[in-house]
């Protein structure tokens, strides 16, 4: 019960936070709805980065982002012929990826809910691929749902992809200093805490000035955790890829920063 109550508080925190400010934090980040899908006309894939190379060819593919968020990598994949959906709980967020997706002259459906609250007439489990990136699994104390949520969604031999960033770099190391002479990574962390943190929420940095602060709840996972939950939900580890920081990797040699997890729907024996 204690357990479940901690969750509950998580998610309503959480849930507040990313109503907030989010519409306003994502114009200040790429610009008007017009100006950012411009950017992302001009190479789709780029906007993608590594997980193009997960995906393969996705024309005529349906695809499902939980937790899209601002909508960039569901426009990206619609303008590549996919057949995209979003979930996502923040109507900032909506707002933002429904005008982008108008100004790339594209179509993406999006559902504003949840994602462990998703209608059940969206789980079809006719999904070719569902995926997630990027700061998501810490808002979760419990995993288990949220993977479930994959499994449910993905018809037979589909695949998920997760990507997110490296628990020795959000867990364990502590960096300081901005240029590769004096950056200097220190181990502060424990690896296997399993407690909730309170921090500022992630687009804090594209508020206003003035704005108060915004604070979330992050439970954060070591990669352990991760693969384990993955393969209980009867996913198949297909691949485990540790990357460097890819826009910096000068500064952080030799430390993983994001991770890349592909599994696949187990087809049942009939």
């Amino acid at each position: 019960m204690k357990e479940r109550q901690i969750s509950n508080v998580c998610n309503d925190n959480n849930h507040e936070a990313w109503n907030k400010a989010a519409y306003s934090a994502w114009v200040e980040k790429f610009g008007e709805p017009l100006e950012a899908a411009k950017k992302i006309l001009r190479d789709p894939t780029k906007t993608l980065s590594v997980l193009h190379s997960k995906f393969g060819d996705v024309k005529g593919k349906k695809i499902m982002n939980l937790m899209g968020s601002n909508g960039t990598k569901a426009v990206a994949l619609a303008l590549l012929g996919a057949d995209v959906t979003v979930v996502d709980f923040s109507e900032g967020n909506r707002q933002f990826a429904m005008e982008l997706a108008e100004a790339a002259g594209v179509k993406i459906n999006y559902i504003l809910a949840n994602v462990l609250e998703i209608p059940q007439e969206e789980l079809r489990g006719d999904y070719d691929i569902v995926f997630a990136e990027m700061g998501i699994l810490h808002y979760f104390s419990d995993l288990k749902p949220f993977f479930n949520v994959f499994y449910r969604s993905l018809k037979e031999e589909g695949i998920m992809v997760l990507r997110d960033f490296h628990p020795v770099s959000t867990k364990l190391i502590t960096s300081r200093g901005t240029t590769a002479k004096i950056r200097k990574h220190k181990v502060t962390g424990d690896y296997f805490d399993t407690s909730l943190e309170e921090q500022d929420i992630s687009y804090s940095k594209f508020m206003s000035e003035g704005e108060e602060p915004i604070k979330v709840f992050l439970r954060k996972w070591n990669l352990g955790e991760v693969i384990t939950a993955v393969a209980e939900e009867g996913l198949m580890i297909q691949s485990l890829e540790e990357e460097p920081n890819l826009s910096c990797e000068v500064f952080d040699k030799g430390i993983p920063k994001t991770f890349s997890l592909v599994a696949r729907k187990i087809r049942k024996n009939k």
